[in-house]
This record gives C-alpha cells, sequence and structure tokens, in this order.
C-alpha cells in the first residue's frame, strides 16, 4: 500500500474539524494504529478479498491501495488518515455468482488482535453520498450470530444520523437492540466525530463524541436471546455500497439496490470516502497497568 494523493476537492469538503476527545484517563492503552504510515500495517490488519460477499452489497472487496489509501494533510487529522473508498468499476467484479459494479475496501484484526471487554474507539468522518455503508464494528471469532456482533458505527447516507446494534443469537440480522443517534442541528457525518464502545461484563455502551447514545445491558438481550458479549472479538473497518440496510432505508432500486445515481456520479467523480485518523483499544477502566 502507498501513499495516495487524493483529489483536492475531497480533501477541502472533509475539512472542517471538531474538537478530539482527550484519551480515557487511568487506563491501558492495548492497541492502536494512528495510520501515520504509508502502508497497512499487516502485523494488525488482514485485508479482505473479493470471495467476501453478504447482504446483497454491491462491490467486490479487493486488495489495492486505489480503495485502502493514506492521505496526508487533511485538516483536523492528527498526522496521517486512512482513506477507505469506493471506485465504480463495471466488469471487475471476478466473484462467478456476482455482478458487483464497485469495488471498495475492508480491513479486520482476526487472528491478530482481539479483546473481551474494554473501549474500542475511532476518529472518523463521513461523505455525503446517499446509500453507502461504512461501517466500524466488533466481530467474534466463531460462527455469526453465535459469538455476537457490536456494530459501534453504521452510516447508510442520511448524514444526519449514524447507527449501532447488537447482534446475537435470536436477536440477529432484524435486531431489536438498534438505536440511532442523530446530530444536533447543524452538525453532521461530514465533520471528524469520535465513536467508542465501552464493554463490560453486564452492559454495553455505545457513544458519539464522548457523549452516551445508547446502553444496552445483558437482562435487555436476555429478552430474546443468550449474552453472547463475554467472548473476544475483533476489530472491523470497511466501506459497502449499497445492499440490505441502505435499501431498507431508502428503497432506491436503480441503477443499483440502495444506490442512487447521485451517489454514483460522486463515486465516479472520486468524492466518496471514509477517512479514519486512528483506531484505539483501551483495557476495561478497572484493569491494572502492567
Amino acid at each position: 500500500m502507498t501513499r495516495f494523493a487524493f483529489t483536492a476537492s475531497l480533501v477541502g469538503a472533509l475539512a472542517a474539524p471538531l474538537a478530539a476527545q482527550d484519551d480515557p484517563q487511568d487506563r491501558t492503552l492495548v492497541f492502536s494504529d494512528e495510520f501515520d504510515a504509508p502502508a497497512i500495517d499487516r502485523t494488525k490488519w488482514n485485508v479482505i478479498g473479493p470471495d467476501f460477499w453478504v447482504n446483497n452489497e454491491q462491490q467486490a472487496y479487493i486488495d489495492d491501495p486505489a480503495v485502502i489509501g493514506f492521505v496526508d494533510g487533511v485538516k483536523g487529522a492528527q498526522g496521517g488518515v486512512l482513506m477507505l473508498r469506493p471506485l465504480h468499476k463495471p466488469g471487475a467484479d471476478p466473484h462467478p455468482d456476482r455482478k458487483a459494479d464497485f469495488v471498495s475496501g475492508r480491513i479486520d484484526s482476526r487472528e491478530k488482535f482481539d479483546f473481551t471487554y474494554g473501549r474500542a474507539e475511532a476518529r472518523i468522518r463521513m461523505p455525503d453520498a446517499e446509500g453507502v455503508w461504512p461501517a466500524f464494528w466488533l466481530l467474534g471469532n466463531g460462527k455469526w450470530p453465535d459469538t455476537g456482533e457490536i456494530d459501534i458505527m453504521e452510516y447508510v447516507g442520511e448524514k444526519d444520523w449514524t447507527g449501532v446494534a447488537l447482534h446475537g443469537p435470536g436477536y440477529s440480522g432484524e435486531t431489536p437492540l438498534v438505536n440511532k443517534f442523530f446530530f444536533p442541528e447543524g452538525v453532521d457525518v461530514t465533520e471528524w466525530h469520535d465513536f467508542a464502545v465501552e464493554w463490560t461484563k453486564d452492559a454495553i455502551l455505545f457513544e458519539v463524541d464522548g457523549h452516551v447514545t445508547y446502553r444496552v445491558t445483558r437482562p435487555m438481550v436476555e429478552n430474546y436471546g443468550k449474552w453472547r458479549f463475554d467472548t473476544p472479538k475483533y476489530i472491523i473497518l470497511n466501506f459497502a455500497m449499497g445492499g440490505a440496510y441502505p435499501f431498507k432505508t431508502n428503497r432506491i432500486e436503480k441503477p443499483y439496490n440502495g444506490i442512487p445515481a447521485a451517489t454514483v456520479e460522486k463515486v465516479q467523480a472520486g468524492n466518496v470516502a471514509m477517512l479514519v485518523d486512528w483506531v484505539r483499544v483501551w483495557a476495561p477502566k478497572d484493569q491494572p497497568e502492567d
């Protein structure tokens, strides 16, 4: 992977920062990537390829700096920035049972880093593009959904809100444990925001910019099924296009499932990307430092 000379129009559009959050006090940092290197740190991340396909998404994931790149000089960023971006590439999909006209990027820390309990946080900004589906989330190592999924941030292109969710046995897919956070007037996802989860043995708290936006407790989960948030989870960052969640939100069918023509044009112009300033994971509050 190499650093990417991104279009000036997108860097300018993603320029206005919010105040950065302070690191949690009295916590042990157990994982971090500041994305200051010129390439993906493959001791920390796997890059997902085109064999992966779920949710009727309209992209093929590829291992290419065109979709997993690095940007310097973005205003408000604390050093370098990871860029996950889709490209419109009809005919490029190698999967025999799928016709995806977009390619994009997805990375995860499976078998490289996982954790049970603590705080995971990332500083992210999103594009203004209906029908995109970037996300920051945690997934268990076993069969889905039996080992649990924690969606810290999902975005489907309505720039005034982001979503969170939990998935597990009895509460997966159309999960009842889901919530939308609507930004205050004059604020939206095209600015920098810190998305976090505080995960304990009996509760999961979701935060945006240091404010709790949704809390799920063990008794809430056990109304639907077994609590599956006592096993290790790994980190995922991905940029999907269209598919189930965007379509259920906007009911757009053409030119692609969940994706309007206006977003296709933005992708073709190179003006759609998810920028990630950093990802950090801290040990639980009551865990002593080594």
